[in-house]
């Protein structure tokens, strides 16, 4: 039996939740408070990095929310959600590395910074490029990379999603809004859906994580590599 150590506001636990939705794979959930569950000792043999989501499938640990998904697929490949063309499989990888390392912190920037901050148009700006590229990548096909789910969608389902709610129109993406709300549709979105209350408390987290970031920086605690916060840490 598996056994998931998550938060449904957590982006990277929401990945991997909605990849063993998908796939119908039966596991035992964990739910992790965020103020401080991740740090405890029984936590932290699991994960000495205690951040989510970690599953441990029939005593093999894995953490890392791509690498648990990718292990989810091979060890549990029916239904697959990965395409075998190799143009496919890139566009796959493109879209979900795209969300982490692009998508992700200019969303962080939206949540922290004022709308009239220099900063926030500069975010704005880079989200519009990402989702120019998102919508090059998906073309005319339903999913990213193939006319069936596949592991882009679930990354990138986890993020587009909650762009209106930062004030970023996706009218202007048809395609890309199209998509959206085709896979905001399936069963396990809707299982997996987020409330306003939680969609709230995520942006609560996020700017607690800002502000402790700073801090640490500003006491020389940290080397210094700017103030941005990675989804891993939500």
């Amino acid at each position: 039996m598996i056994t998931f150590y998550y938060n449904p506001i957590s982006p990277n636990a929401r990945r991997v939740w909605l990849t063993l939705l998908e796939k119908g794979i039966p596991f035992q959930p964990v739910i992790m408070k965020l103020d401080g569950d991740q740090f405890q000792p029984e936590f932290q043999e699991i994960n000495p990095f205690h951040h989510i989501p970690v599953l441990v499938d029939n005593g093999f640990r894995v953490v890392e929310s791509l690498a648990i998904m990718d292990y989810l697929e091979s060890t549990y490949p029916d239904p697959s959600l990965l395409p075998t063309n190799s143009k496919d499989l890139a566009t796959v990888r493109m879209v979900q590395l795209l969300t982490s390392n692009e998508l992700f912190s200019e969303m962080v920037v939206l949540i922290y910074e004022s709308e009239v901050s220099p900063l926030a148009a500069q975010a704005r700006q880079k989200i519009a490029k990402v989702l120019d590229v998102f919508s090059e990548l998906l073309g005319d096909r339903p999913y990213f990379g193939s006319d069936q789910l596949t592991l882009a969608d679930i990354v990138a389902g986890t993020a587009v999603p909650l762009l209106p709610s930062l004030g970023v129109d996706l009218a202007p993406y048809a395609l890309l809004d199209a998509w959206m709300q085709r896979v905001l549709d399936r069963p396990a979105w809707q299982t997996a859906c987020l409330s306003p209350e939680q969609i709230d408390q995520f942006k609560r987290r996020v700017k607690v994580l800002v502000k402790l970031r700073r801090r640490q920086l500003s006491q020389g605690s940290q080397e210094r590599k700017g103030d941005r916060v990675s989804v891993a840490q939500v």
